[in-house]
């Protein structure tokens, strides 16, 4: 997992916010058969919502029938009645620009859609569907190039809702910018990543993305067989290289530049429509009002997730004031405290909340996590472990985190079998997430099964880059080189000059904020050295580890991990040097 991250704990409160309201008004609640909804607006307005989301996902049910279509990560959807009530929710996001119509919150426990009712039936909401499309998708796709990745995105999300029927292929907003230039050579297009330039120019982004969408409109629609782009999906998915999977399926790039160009340059468009979805009967939603105190735990919840924490933290409070047998409010006091490094206080909030609601999984699987159990090695410790673990998959079997750790449990038993069973099933649950492929990758060496290993090393490798790269890179090399193809070789991060790099077992790590810096210490071969960064610093760190995104700080809960850190060496300050990159590896998966 590569991630761009403040280097402080103070920076996650610098975003602007609003206050909390001295006097809150409830909350209304509606629930169909795969969404929930929550607003200020009517009940009405927030029907109207839910009834679309479903239409949306009926699109993929109806045309991709194999597709995972829920997460492990439920979804909550705020319906703003307005901008001044959306700037309230989300003010980094709505204060910043008020043509903003909703936004999408990926994460690994939670995910939030915010919309804005006054602007819902405009039908201008192509941010919020967007990602919602990329959610399905990576639920099942084990990787996508950038361009197919947005491109289908962009796609479905120009989607078009009629009272009878659902459009699909409609022009993006971007339709201008395709006009304003020529396409860019499929092949170039193909190559395009996450550590393209293309990304830092404005304007070369708009182009990036409305290319996309027209090549994914012509894949639909311009070609002969309309099958092709599911042939594509496939190869991609079964590890075949991107382009050599292009030119088997499309033929070969100088020509079908030609073919797409004719195809853009057209007059008119095609389209398509469905069905709307039939007996959908939006009065048989569940619906009620929120108490004080459950709006107060969902809005806290929000702004906590957004990284509005004081207004978060002072909402949550306000809702165990207000109930303090609410158990959502104990968990989401309990990560306030573990995200402060309270363990031991965050620990009873875990304990009560579960307590409370036998419901809250995340609760019972932090709780689990953060017990001496987890770190057991004798029997009655393990068994304790195994079956809060098994609790946990009970109540959300689509919890990818529990089984990840249920593997590594296996390994440190020496089952192999059973940690390959259930990493592959955390793999199938989470396919997008390179870390987890990597863990089957070190199950198979530990079982000696290093030819099976290249396959799960070569695929992240080629595909990912940064901290996933080198992990994979790792492992790579961990294989014994009688076993690894001599024509291929990979190589981890390039020190760029003036850089060097160091590797050792975080014994501190001492959080930053305007007046001083994020420092480091590592431990190695009872050599110690210490690093400093101000500000900003590009990190990445093992998707294995139990917090995950969601709980990550480059400050918290390192000690004992293994890091590879880049810097630029420095003399007479009392530090080993400046950081400019920092990586976190999770060694516990590897007896």
């Amino acid at each position: 997992m590569r991630r761009n991250v403040l280097g402080s704990a103070f920076v996650l409160c610098l975003l602007a916010f609003l206050p909390a309201q001295a006097e809150q008004k409830p909350w209304l609640e509606v629930k169909s058969a795969h969404f929930r909804v929550l607003t200020d607006a009517s009940m009405h307005d927030a029907r109207d919502v839910a009834a679309e989301f479903e239409q949306m996902r009926y699109v993929f049910a109806s045309h991709f029938p194999g597709f995972r279509l829920e997460s492990g990560a439920p979804l909550t959807i705020f319906v703003a009645k307005d901008l001044e009530s959306a700037k309230a929710l989300a003010p980094a996001i709505f204060g910043k620009n008020e043509r903003v119509v909703g936004f999408y919150r990926q994460g690994w426990e939670k995910k939030f859609a915010v919309v804005r009712m006054d602007d819902w039936l405009t039908q201008q909401h192509y941010a919020v569907y967007h990602e919602y499309v990329h959610n399905v998708f990576h639920l099942n796709a084990r990787w996508l190039p950038a361009w197919l990745d947005d491109g289908l995105a962009e796609f479905y999300s120009c989607t078009r809702f009629q009272s009878d029927k659902i459009v699909l292929g409609a022009p993006t907003e971007r339709f201008a910018t395709l006009r304003s230039g020529p396409l860019m050579p499929v092949e170039t297009l193909l190559s395009v990543d996450g550590r393209s330039k293309i990304f830092k120019d404005p304007q070369a982004t708009e182009v990036f993305y409305a290319d996309s969408w027209a090549l994914v409109h012509y894949l639909v629609f311009g070609t002969k067989n309309s099958a092709s782009l599911d042939q594509f999906f496939s190869l991609l998915q079964n590890g075949v290289p991107q382009k050599q999977a292009f030119v088997q399926v499309f033929g070969e790039f100088k020509i079908f530049d030609q073919k797409w160009s004719n195809y853009m340059n057209a007059f008119t468009f095609l389209a398509t429509s469905i069905p709307a979805l039939p007996r959908l009967d939006e009065k048989s939603f569940g619906t009620r009002k929120l108490s004080i105190a459950e709006t107060e735990l969902e809005l806290g919840a929000a702004h906590l997730a957004f990284h509005d924490r004081k207004t978060g933290e002072s909402l949550i409070t306000d809702a165990l004031r207000d109930d303090p047998k609410l158990g959502a409010a104990h968990e989401e006091q309990a990560y306030i405290l573990f995200h402060d490094g309270n363990d031991s206080h965050a620990i009873e909030e875990f304990q009560q909340a579960y307590a409370l609601d036998g419901t809250l999984y995340r609760s019972l699987f932090a709780k689990t996590m953060l017990s001496p159990e987890a770190q057991a090695t004798d029997q009655a410790g393990q068994a304790a472990y195994l079956a809060d673990l098994q609790k946990v998959t009970e109540l959300n079997p689509l919890f990818a985190p529990a089984f990840i750790e249920l593997a590594k449990l296996a390994m440190r038993q020496r089952n192999y079998q059973l940690a390959f069973d259930e990493s592959r099933k955390a793999e199938s649950l989470e396919p997008s997430r390179a870390g987890y492929h990597l863990l089957t990758g070190k199950i198979l060496l530990a079982s000696e099964r290093g030819g099976d290993a290249i396959q799960f090393a070569q695929f992240v490798a080629e595909r990912w880059h940064g901290s996933d790269h080198d992990e994979a890179v790792e492992l790579w090399d961990a294989i014994p080189a009688a076993a690894r193809p001599t024509d291929v070789k990979f190589t981890a991060h390039e020190l760029e000059q003036g850089e060097q790099s160091a590797a050792g077992i975080i014994k501190t790590t001492q959080c930053g904020d305007a007046n001083r810096p994020l420092t480091v210490e590592i431990a190695q071969d009872g050599k110690t050295q210490t690093f400093y960064h101000h500000g900003s610093i590009i990190s990445g760190f093992s998707d294995t580890f139990w917090w995950g995104e969601d709980h990550f700080m480059l400050c918290r809960h390192l000690e004992g991990k293994r890091a590879i850190v880049y810097y630029r060496p420095e003399t007479g300050k009392g530090f080993t040097g400046e950081m400019t990159r920092f990586e976190i590896r999770d060694d516990q998966a590897v007896p």
